[in-house]
Parts: structure tokens; C-alpha cells; sequence
């Protein structure tokens, strides 16, 4: 029998209060040191990542405008490029569509992987340090960001041990489709919001649903009203947010979800005949209030100025080989560079995940016991899998003639936009989930397996450990630009014509537009455009005659007869192109060749810095 002595109903209140008030009296530096003291497991996981990442990406940090990513340089051009025009939203400029390149026809950004959300975030750094900077950030910052976002949900949302946790959301962050699509690739690799929209999805999902009927309660209680809607206005917050940041990512949490959705009503029929109808009421006002935000930009993209409504690239050439699922990635540890013939280039190595992992996931999926997350992942993994194929299966570079299961959804609009390979992203957080739901159950348990399992799930992952990624020098931008010179014959916001002009396979030039903030505006370039035949989407544009001549001098170096009729068409290209001045830099290929095709067609050149140029 307790000795203390009662105590009045309020007299508890009034001393939580109390206790309240003397906590929130204390200064805030001693608030903070708590908060560190308390979470600083986490914040230790959190630490590993931002390590792993800046070791991954070590080889841009020296020098991020003369380094470039060695396995993939035209893209990171591109994506530089890219945040040099988001950036200027906060100077006030700043258009769905963009006449910095392709002038005067400009550039669909929603239509292009543009990731107009971090470019604005990142827009000081970009207008201080360069693009290359914020570039070679983002690079690190995925990876770290989606690794850590990943651990607060498994942690937090599946209670999992931290051990069990950090294992899955390594995996989640730096598993072997992330580090290949950090080759440039930073709208695939800015994943950190699709653990909220998961969270926001099943928080719904718990609002909506009533609660089984007991035996003292005939009727179950109702859903969550006030939950439902705001998780659902979250849910719409982060839909919006990730459409301007990566579309395709969204796209493939919401195909994941939907699959793992269906499977989980299968496991729990009397869940999903309770919670459905609210569940699909929250889904809807999500859709709705999502729709406000992103209807005008999903019209521009489709169907705006310079919009395309399909994909360009086919699906049968970005298939996954069947083979490569149980190959190791040529950018992990155990990997060889034999293995890239497997797959179309090195930011696809999406599927990579080694017979080791295939095999303790399989294990790991059957000792997890039946369990109707294991079961829903065990689904999805199967669809998502399978879907990477393609249209047609094919095994070690040969094409079966198998169908594969892409085959019954392929030329559905949106689809086509997505590459099959890319389904297989969606396996690494479920074959984490996996992975963390047995390791937490061992570890949990006693006996043997509380050390086996951790140490098997340890051992599978060795072998796909990332390494760093190759980098390289690249050439120097001109001082030309770099030391503002190119203002003496372009005002801003007008047409510098580089000489060759960018192109998808070249697109070196566009690096001057971004050196210079995209202060100017190129012709033609690296983008995606209503170029293809009959108005389907291509990459690039049509050259002009007196561009393809130029291209044919910098990749020869033969001079060409010169004319009349060529000066009239370089005289009526310059008027199309808007432009205020043709410039060729020193380092150009077979420069001397092409100053003397410049001067025959436009006249004596200006020498400025190291640049020459031409007043049209």
C-alpha cells in the first residue's frame, strides 16, 4: 500500500505545468544541448551518411567548375545549366518557359528534368559559388538526405531497432541504382520526400479507419476526420513539392504504393472493408487540393509552349536484363567494369543487386514470418521487378523474344515517359523493408539468430558497398565569360551564339551560360523538345545551315568554300536566332579554321580576352 500521501484531481495538472513552465525557462542553448543529448544515436546514423556521401562525391570537391563526373559529363552540363535558370527566380526572372536556350523558340522547364524546387532552395549558393557548387551539393545531399529520411521512418514508423533501421536505409540511400543515378542524374536521386509521402499515406490510412467492432462495442468507432484531412492536405504538399523536384521518382512511389496497397487489402480483407471508403476520401481531397497547385504547370508541360505530351526514349532499349538482377554493380566493391555491357550506361546500373542480397532477402522475407507488410512488399518487389524487363526479356545482352509484363501497360500515357529499368529503384526500399523487418526480429529474440541474421543481412550487403565516383578534369570556361567580358557586345538577357553551337552530345558551351548566372540566352542546346516527327518529343533541336557548317569545320577542320548565298544564310540565321554576337573562344576545336570561316562570313573579328567576336 503506497505511503504517499493524495493528492488533489488538479494537483497532477498543475504540476506538469509547473514542470513546463521551468523547462521552457531554460535558455535555449541548454534546450539544444538537450535535444542533441537525447537524439544523438541518430544524429551519429545521420553523420555516417553525410560522410559516405562527401567520400562517394570526393573527387568534385577540389574543384567543382573544373571537375566533372567522368561517366556521365553531357548531363551534368545539363543539370548545371539547369540550376543556373532556377536560380534566377530569385532575382525575379524566371518563366515555365525559359528563352535562355533554344532561342527564340525556348525551353519547356516542366517538360525537362529541370528539379525547379532545388534549383530555387539552392539559389544563393548558385549566385554566389557557382552551379557546379550547388551541383556537386545536391549530388551528396541525395544521397545523404533519402539515406536519412528512410532510417527516421523504419525507426520511427516501424519501430524498428536503430541497427535494423540503418542497415535498410543505407541500402535505401546508397544502394547501387542511387549511386549509378548519381551520375548526374539528380531528379532520380532526390528521393528524400518519398519516405514522408509513405508516412503521410499510411498515417491516412490509420485515420480511416474505424477500428475493428468487439464483443463490448457492437459498433466501431469512426475514422479520424481531423486526421484524414490533414494528413491528406500533407500529402498534397509533398506531391507538389517531389513533381517539381523529379516526377518520374513520384510516379514510381505511386505505382509502389498502389501495388503494395492492393496486396495489403488481399493480407487484410477486414482492413480494407473497414478503412476503403474513407481512405479513398482522403486520397481524393489529396488529389484535389494537389490538382490547385499543379494543374496549370502539369498543362504547361503537356500541352504548353513547347511542351511534349510522350516519351522519347523506347522502352525495349532501357530494359533491364534479367541477368544483371543477380550481378554485382561495376560502382560497388565486389563489381567488375565486364558487368556495364549489362545494362545501357553508368546511371543505369538501377538492378545490380547481387545474388548475395537476392538470396538472404528471399530468406530473410520467409523468417520475417507472415506478416502482411512481408506479404505487400513480397508483391511489389515482384511487380516492380518484373515491369523493369520491358516489353521483351532479355538475358546477358540477348533478347528472348519473352514478353515481359511491361508489355500490358506500355503505351499508356505517363508510362511511356517512365524507362523500365527504373522500376527496379523501387526495389531497394523494399528489399530494405525486408531486410529491417527480420534483422529487427532477430534482434529482438534470443538464441542464435539474434546474431546470425544481422551478420548475414551484413555480409550480403559487402559486396554492393559503393565506391567513389569517377571524376575527371574538364576544359577551363573561357575568361570571356568568367571575367564578364561577354557583355561588351550582349546586353543581358540577349543571344550570345557560341562557336560550335551546344548540341546533346556536346553541350560544352552551355557551361558559358552558366558561368554568367544564365544571364544570356543560347541558340539550340541539350533539352528536350517538340522536335521530333510530327511534333513528338526529341532531344535537341533542327540545326540551322550556318550552325551545321560551323559543326562540320570544329569536327573536320577543313575550311569550306565560302560564298554569297553562305553569308546571305549566315545573315538570316543570326535574324532567326535573335542574336547580338558570334564568339569564338581559343580553346575551341580547330579554332583557326573556324575564325577564318567567321570572317569570311561575317567579316574581321574583335579580339576580346581570350575570345574572338562577331557583332550581327
Amino acid at each position: 500500500m503506497s505511503s504517499a500521501a493524495p493528492t488533489a484531481p488538479d494537483a497532477a495538472p498543475e504540476q506538469a505545468l509547473r514542470v513546463a513552465r521551468r523547462v521552457d525557462r531554460r535558455p535555449r542553448a541548454a534546450r539544444l544541448l538537450a535535444a542533441v543529448h537525447r537524439h544523438r544515436a541518430d544524429l551519429l546514423v545521420a553523420l555516417v551518411w553525410v560522410v559516405l556521401a562527401g567520400w562517394l562525391t570526393h573527387g568534385l570537391w577540389p574543384d567543382p567548375s573544373g571537375r566533372t563526373l567522368a561517366l556521365n559529363p553531357e548531363d551534368q552540363t545539363l543539370y548545371e545549366w539547369f540550376l543556373a535558370v532556377d536560380a534566377r527566380a530569385l532575382l525575379g526572372d524566371f518563366d515555365l518557359l525559359t528563352d535562355r536556350l533554344n532561342a527564340p523558340d525556348g525551353v519547356n522547364l516542366m517538360a525537362n528534368t529541370t528539379v525547379i524546387a532545388l534549383g530555387i532552395v539552392f539559389a544563393p549558393v548558385t549566385l554566389l559559388l557557382g552551379a557546379p557548387v550547388s551541383f556537386a551539393l545536391l549530388a551528396a545531399a541525395n544521397l545523404a538526405g533519402t539515406a536519412a529520411a528512410w532510417y527516421l521512418l523504419l525507426h520511427r514508423m516501424l519501430r524498428a531497432r536503430r541497427l535494423a533501421a540503418a542497415l535498410g536505409a543505407g541500402l535505401c540511400g546508397f544502394g547501387p541504382g542511387m549511386v549509378s543515378q548519381t551520375n548526374s542524374h539528380l531528379h532520380m536521386t532526390a528521393q528524400w520526400l518519398v519516405p514522408v509521402i509513405v508516412w503521410l499515406v499510411v498515417r491516412l490510412l490509420r485515420a480511416a479507419d474505424p477500428g475493428p467492432a468487439t464483443p463490448g462495442r457492437a459498433r466501431p468507432g469512426g475514422p479520424d476526420r481531423r486526421r484524414m484531412v490533414t494528413s491528406a492536405a500533407g500529402l498534397a504538399g509533398a506531391v507538389s513539392a517531389q513533381v517539381f523536384i523529379g516526377e518520374e521518382v513520384l510516379f514510381l512511389a505511386a505505382v509502389t504504393l498502389l501495388v503494395m496497397a492492393i496486396g495489403y487489402a488481399v493480407a487484410d480483407r477486414d482492413l480494407a472493408r473497414r478503412a476503403l471508403p474513407g481512405f479513398a476520401g482522403g486520397l481524393a481531397i489529396a488529389a484535389g487540393l494537389s490538382l490547385l497547385v499543379l494543374g496549370y504547370p502539369l498543362w504547361f508541360q503537356f500541352a504548353g509552349p513547347q511542351g511534349v505530351a510522350d516519351g522519347m526514349f523506347t522502352p525495349a532499349y532501357f530494359s533491364a536484363d534479367l541477368s544483371s538482377w543477380w550481378t554485382v554493380s561495376p560502382l560497388s566493391v565486389a563489381g567488375s567494369d565486364e558487368a556495364a555491357r549489362l545494362t545501357t550506361g553508368p546511371a543505369e546500373y538501377n538492378t545490380f543487386l547481387g545474388w548475395p542480397l537476392l538470396l538472404v532477402t528471399v530468406a530473410c522475407a520467409i523468417w520475417a514470418g507472415r506478416r502482411r507488410l512481408v506479404f505487400a512488399c513480397v508483391v511489389a518487389g515482384l511487380v516492380m521487378g518484373a515491369l523493369s524487363l520491358g516489353p521483351e526479356v532479355v538475358l546477358g545482352g540477348t533478347r528472348t523474344a519473352l514478353p515481359g509484363p511491361y508489355a500490358l501497360i506500355g503505351g499508356l500515357p505517363v508510362v511511356d515517359g517512365a524507362l523500365p529499368m527504373r522500376f527496379a529503384l523501387a526495389l531497394l526500399p523494399i528489399v530494405a523493408t525486408l531486410l529491417v523487418l527480420a534483422v529487427d526480429r532477430a534482434l529482438r529474440g534470443t538464441g542464435r539468430a539474434r546474431r546470425l541474421v544481422p551478420l548475414a543481412v551484413g555480409a550480403a550487403l559487402l559486396p554492393i558497398f559503393p565506391t567513389p565516383l569517377p571524376t575527371t578534369a574538364r576544359p577551363a570556361v573561357p575568361e570571356f565569360i568568367t571575367g564578364g567580358h561577354w557583355r561588351q557586345c550582349v546586353p543581358p538577357g540577349g543571344v550570345l551564339v557560341p562557336v560550335p553551337l551546344p548540341t546533346p552530345r556536346e553541350p560544352g558551351p552551355m557551361r558559358w551560360a552558366t558561368a554568367a548566372d544564365a544571364a544570356f540566352s543560347l541558340p539550340e542546346g541539350f533539352f528536350i523538345g517538340p522536335y521530333g516527327r510530327g511534333g513528338t518529343a526529341a532531344m535537341g533541336t533542327f540545326k540551322q545551315p550556318t550552325s551545321a557548317l560551323l559543326a562540320d569545320v570544329a569536327r573536320r577542320g577543313d575550311q569550306p568554300a565560302i560564298g554569297d548565298e553562305q553569308r546571305r544564310q549566315a545573315a538570316r540565321d543570326a535574324d532567326f536566332w535573335g542574336a547580338s554576337c558570334v564568339a569564338l573562344a581559343d580553346d575551341a576545336p580547330h579554332a583557326e579554321s573556324l575564325r577564318s570561316t567567321l570572317e569570311q562570313l561575317y567579316g574581321p573579328g574583335t579580339r576580346v580576352a581570350d575570345a574572338w567576336i562577331w557583332r550581327v
